[in-house]
């Protein structure tokens, strides 16, 4: 076991590991693009292998989320209701419609890089929309109820597909249409609700074949002690710098995939 471990997974586990819990931001966003662009893995193999690394390494942050109260478990089961079912359904087609030929890889890569992009708009653009949403009409909590599971939904093929979405594109929506709480508490509840969505999407990436557990392995090793320090200092969280920082690396990162 100690033959395949590997320092440079272990860094990036941990740098993205650490953005996850202080933004929400940076899971499959940032880590499937590290292992297409700069270890070279496979577009299939480092999205199932990086919807599990999300999976247990949002475990630990939302654990920590949860510690500090910073988690609407009501917001949590509304997104959960309809990602999950979406997840599910998604996976039946890639499954089928993955053995057709090799163009699967290209595909995933075109739609992670279109995910890239627009991940990159969401995050640099996060405080606006928000603050655009608290000047307008706030919906109450049955209006909120159906376009929050709609959100899940959309979430639900995104991050099966692409494993990209759960945070930025998620945080953002719901920073619009819960724009009464606390960005922790939206943050919280976002990295809570992707622990079952990517968990469900991960294991059917696995048994599909998609997933590398050596590099899985590797990547924890350094992601779970860096997603619990980042989740721990999300309220103090450089916001003016480190958002802009990771628009332009998801900027950089959706064009070198679509080129």
């Amino acid at each position: 076991m100690l033959a395949h471990l590997d320092f440079l997974h272990g860094v990036a586990g941990l740098l993205v590991g650490f953005l996850v819990g202080l933004t929400g931001v940076g899971g499959g966003s940032l880590m499937t693009p590290i292992l297409v662009l700069l270890f070279g893995v496979s577009p299939g193999t480092a999205v199932g292998t990086d919807l599990l690394f999300a999976a247990t390494t949002k475990v630990a942050g939302s654990a920590v989320h949860g510690w500090n109260a910073t988690v609407d478990w009501k917001i949590v089961r509304r997104l959960a209701s309809g990602s999950v079912p979406a997840a599910i359904v998604t996976l039946i087609g890639v499954s089928y419609f993955g053995k057709l030929g090799k163009e699967t890889g290209h595909i995933i890569l075109l739609v992670l890089g279109c995910m890239l992009l627009v991940t990159a708009v969401a995050t640099l653009f996060q405080k606006q929309l928000a603050v655009f949403a608290k000047t307008h009409e706030r919906l109450d909590e049955s209006e909120s109820l159906w376009p929050t599971i709609a959100l899940g939904v959309v979430l639900g093929v995104a991050v099966t597909i692409s494993s990209v979405g759960a945070g930025a594109i998620g945080v953002t929506a719901l920073l619009m249409l819960y724009p009464g709480l606390r960005v922790s508490r939206i943050v919280g509840s976002d990295i809570a609700h992707a622990v079952p969505l990517t968990l469900v999407a991960g294991m059917g990436h696995w048994l599909i074949g998609g997933v590398d557990t050596t590099l899985l392995l590797n990547l924890l090793m350094g992601s779970i002690p860096g997603v619990i320090a980042g989740s721990l200092l999300s309220s103090r969280s450089p916001d003016h710098i480190l958002r802009p920082a990771l628009a332009a690396v998801l900027l950089v990162s959706g064009w070198k995939l679509l080129s």
